[in-house]
């Protein structure tokens, strides 16, 4: 019986992990997410990704495209969702006005970094304003990931 049960998580911590080695990060905001209701219990399950997802302005609204939210298995027809939706962001508009205008320059572009459940119980996601990183940026950013491992090896 027990293990016929679903594994529902208190805490969900679902991380872009390339997000920081393609992007330089600069400013971090985090929004709610407007989701259907089998798109939440698949969330708390831990079913979601945001490894494809990047996020855009459209008439002054935030939208995130590509996340994948594998879909519900006990959902019915009707309550069933798709898993590579658009979903709305939600931010006051004090921050969409001031993301938009940075969003001007070139090369900036706003990628979802973290997905997470807050202590009430909502779904957010925490977004950053990002410059995408030169080939000669990555390349040093792998040297001083491997010099870090190393040097955690020795202690």
């Amino acid at each position: 019986m027990a293990s016929d049960k679903l594994k529902i998580q208190k805490q969900v911590n679902i991380k872009n992990k390339k997000a920081s080695f393609e992007y330089h990060l600069l400013d971090k905001y985090v929004c709610g997410i407007v989701l259907k209701g089998s798109e939440i219990k698949s969330i708390r399950l831990g079913k979601a990704s945001l490894q494809e997802a990047y996020c855009y302005l459209n008439n002054g609204e935030l939208f995130i495209k590509g996340m994948h939210i594998s879909p519900f298995d006990k959902a019915g027809d009707a309550n069933s969702h798709d898993p590579i939706a658009e979903r709305k962001l939600l931010l006051k508009k004090k921050e969409l006005k001031k993301l938009d205008g940075k969003l001007k320059d070139v090369g900036m572009t706003i990628i979802p970094i973290r997905l997470f459940i807050s202590e009430r119980g909502w779904a957010k996601v925490e977004v950053s304003l990002a410059k995408g990183k030169k080939l000669y940026d990555k390349r040093e950013s792998l040297k001083q990931k491997d010099h870090k491992r190393e040097i955690k090896n020795f202690v």
